[in-house]
């Protein structure tokens, strides 16, 4: 479930794995004095699956964005063609 929530935009599953997320590292930020490379790597890891939900999350508001813009397009044109319409 985990890896596919920013695949799927469920924003109430990104919410709550983002908060996790976010005291797992400050957790770790107090916790480690000292990182290793093995640390270092999952603290890598982690950002670039920040990354790439990030991305994800973008495209799918940028699909929202024209599939509302074409709903605007498609009701102004039911308007301009009822009016036609009715004139006859």
């Amino acid at each position: 479930m985990k890896c596919c929530a920013g695949e799927q935009a469920n924003l109430q599953s990104l919410e709550m794995l983002d908060a996790e997320r976010l005291e797992l590292l400050k957790l770790f930020r107090l916790e480690v004095r000292h990182v290793n490379a093995a640390d270092r790597a999952l603290v890598q890891q982690i950002s670039q699956l920040n990354d790439r939900t990030i991305g994800l999350l973008e495209h799918h508001r940028r699909t929202k964005g024209r599939e509302m813009d074409l709903a605007a397009v498609g009701r102004r044109a039911v308007v301009a063609y009822s009016s036609i319409r009715l004139q006859r």
